[in-house]
């Protein structure tokens, strides 16, 4: 295609104002003026003919530099591509009206190749809308990625246009999320400090009145508490992206995914801990939690029931409690899906809080939906449960909600799940417990499962995992109890010529005379102090797997 380069000047006639062009005297000299390129491009697809054209060149080798650059793009198109030939010359006409550098040939060429748009300027933050948009599934992950999106991602990397996003980009965006905890703790510590100081104040004396006033003030004008952005939280905002990536890849408007190649801090599952004497101790001195995770012993479980027995949600703490449900399949389960006369529930609804809204949906995961066999115990606490439902809805009437479930308002209206969980902390309180989240009765109940012997297979199956790493990693913790039982269990599994106690000692020759008689059986000295050393006859979940059987003796213990 034709295409030319030429040199012309601003230069007006001074009587008529006219621009003398290519008549100006000053033009023999090749320091007057500048250059100009003009390349014919590919004709529209009604025939109409287009061009490239850009001045302003100092010199003639920048000039001709550029219009070689347009003909090699150009070129990159195959005579026979007709869809190719309007895709660079829609190209070559943006960069000429917006002025923009002239696209890089090999980038162009790549591009070309794997069909991409050659003309986009399309942003992350307006490809992020437009995915977000099309995005089908659960409403709660739905929030989560419009959460992570309007929070960290258009914030940070919404400006950068799509096709130029670079892992560079991510490690700084993830850097300064990272960076901004530390102003968040600090603020929140500043936020907490100010409303323990105005809790001293006393509200008499007028003095005291202004210093109130002024503090209040203060605190709200500072920020709002805000939570730490865990490295768990990081992942998921990861996560996020790199879905809205791929749905860019699939619609080939990138072909590099940077979400999947950026560095991060594993977003490790806590693991649950029990609240020995120590820990609480640790936790009434300094206030702290162990981990984000604790776990009641049975002892504690049991003073918590028995302090809320009389409370209308007693049914579904018990329940909970050694069953395991979560806070949502509690408050959604169904009376058409329980059946007290055979002990068995059916876990096939749950209540989903999004945004502080309530809505009934299907378990978290097809594992969830699961049938659990219920304790003697669970089954009168929902028989009483029900029998007190009934006079409710006696009472209320024609104003009686009726959902169906198990757990409700006085009204029969659904239980909001939040409300559940602070009036679950509420109660514990009352008593001085140790803190814990209702979400870790369901760690307790499968503590309690596993003490009690089941397998880790069994445990899956009544928490509704999809995978048993999950329930062998996170939810199952060893009772101090259990721990020792075992521990004594190995101990004694290990054949030994004399006690460990007993090393050191000088070894005396065992002769007939020290043998006694006992219940007309010969038993060496230091055999009864073995068998009431503490551990040595406790039963163990374990034991099965790990001692021989106990003899006549043990037995009649």
């Amino acid at each position: 295609m034709k295409g030319s380069t030429h040199r012309r000047c601003y230069c007006r006639d001074p009587h008529t104002g006219k621009p003398l062009g290519k008549s100006c005297p000053k033009l023999s000299s090749r320091k007057h003026g500048s250059y100009s390129i003009r390349q014919e491009l590919p004709p529209r697809e009604d025939g109409t003919r287009r061009s490239f054209s850009r001045a302003g060149y100092d010199s003639l080798k920048a000039a001709q530099a550029d219009l070689d650059h347009v003909r090699a793009l150009v070129g990159l198109a195959d005579t026979d591509d007709p869809e190719g030939l309007a895709q660079i010359a829609e190209l070559l006409e943006t960069a000429a009206k917006d002025k923009a550098p002239l696209p890089a040939v090999e980038e162009t060429r790549r591009r070309l190749n794997h069909g991409l748009d050659l003309a986009s300027r399309l942003t992350v933050g307006e490809w992020l809308d437009m995915w977000l948009a099309g995005k089908k599934g659960r409403q709660t992950a739905i929030s989560r990625d419009e959460s992570n999106i309007r929070m960290y991602l258009k914030p940070h990397i919404g400006h950068h246009r799509l096709d130029r996003l670079r892992v560079a980009h991510l490690s700084e965006m993830f850097e300064a999320i990272a960076e901004g905890n530390t102003e968040i703790a600090e603020a929140n510590d500043a936020r907490r400090k100010a409303i323990d100081d105005l809790a001293q104040i006393p509200w008499k004396g007028g003095g005291n009145r202004a210093r109130r006033k002024a503090l209040k003030a203060a605190i709200d004008a500072m920020p709002p508490f805000r939570r730490i952005t865990s490295p768990a939280t990081r992942q998921r905002i990861r996560s996020t992206l790199r879905a809205a990536l791929n749905a860019a890849i699939a619609q080939q408007r990138i072909i590099f995914n940077p979400a999947a190649h950026v560095a991060l801090d594993a977003g490790r599952r806590p693991k649950a801990l029990v609240w020995t004497d120590e820990r609480i101790l640790h936790w009434e001195r300094t206030g702290e939690k162990p981990s984000p995770v604790m776990v009641w012993t049975p002892e504690h479980t049991g003073l918590f029931l028995d302090h809320v027995e009389e409370d209308r949600l007693y049914a579904l703490f018990h329940l909970i409690a050694f069953r395991g449900l979560r806070r949502g399949e509690a408050c959604g389960q169904k009376w058409t899906d329980t059946n007290l006369d055979t002990g068995l529930i059916t876990v096939a609804k749950q209540l989903v809080v999004n945004r502080w809204e309530v809505y009934e949906d299907d378990p978290k995961t097809d594992s969830g939906a699961r049938t659990i066999a219920l304790d003697s115990d669970t089954v009168q606490a929902l028989k009483r449960h029900r029998a007190q439902q009934d006079k409710d809805r006696e009472k209320w009437g024609s104003a009686w909600v009726e959902t169906g479930c198990v757990f409700t308002r006085e009204n029969g209206e659904w239980l909001h799940p939040a409300n559940v969980a602070r009036r679950f902390i509420e109660l514990f309180e009352e008593i001085g417990l140790p803190p814990i989240r209702l979400h870790d009765l369901r760690h307790g109940a499968a503590t309690l499962a596993h003490a009690a012997g089941a397998d880790l297979k069994d445990i899956q199956e009544m928490l509704g995992h999809s995978s048993i790493t999950i329930t062998a990693d996170t939810y199952t913790s060893l009772l101090p109890e259990t721990d020792l039982a075992i521990a004594e269990a190995a101990a004694r599994i290990v054949p030994r010529a004399r006690r460990p106690h007993d090393a050191g000692k000088p070894e005396v020759e065992t002769g007939p005379n020290d043998v006694e008689e006992a219940g007309g059986e010969q038993v060496l000295e230091g055999a009864e102090e073995s068998a009431a050393e503490p551990g040595a006859g406790d039963a163990s979940a374990h034991a099965p797997l790990t001692q021989t059987a106990p003899d006549e003796e043990s037995k009649a213990e």
